[in-house]
């Protein structure tokens, strides 16, 4: 291994907060609908019960990366879930990871896993 190859491959901008199949879909949701999302739209479009979005907007609502706001229209309680400017932020940055990672796996299926020749140890 080459020295400059150290933890080229640690991709510590990986935010294991964000790193959730849930939240991720949660963050991906309020990313895409800037002005916010209610709390029954955000349950269908991510497909979680009340417990599980409940439970994962807490985590990412205590890490102030998502503004949750209630309220009530029409005499009806409405909760309202957003990003906060952190939150798009630290979104942005972990994508940005996340897309490192896609380049670097993106090798050519035609390219041989070994070299011609085969394998011989150093």
């Amino acid at each position: 291994m080459r020295s400059d190859e150290s933890g080229r491959f640690a991709y510590d901008g990986l935010d294991r907060l964000l790193h959730e199949k849930a939240r991720l879909g949660i963050m991906t949701s309020l990313l895409t609908h800037r002005e916010g999302v209610l709390f029954n739209d955000l349950k269908a479009m991510c497909a979680l019960t009340d417990g599980n979005l409940s439970r994962h907007l807490q985590a990412l609502s205590s890490a102030s990366l998502v503004e949750v706001i209630k309220g009530h229209e029409h005499g009806r309680p409405q909760t309202m879930c957003r990003l906060s400017t952190l939150g798009r932020e630290r979104f942005i940055a972990y994508l940005s990871e996340l897309e490192r990672v896609l380049r670097d796996a993106s090798v050519p299926l035609e390219s041989p896993a070994f070299p011609e020749g085969g394998w011989a140890p150093a």
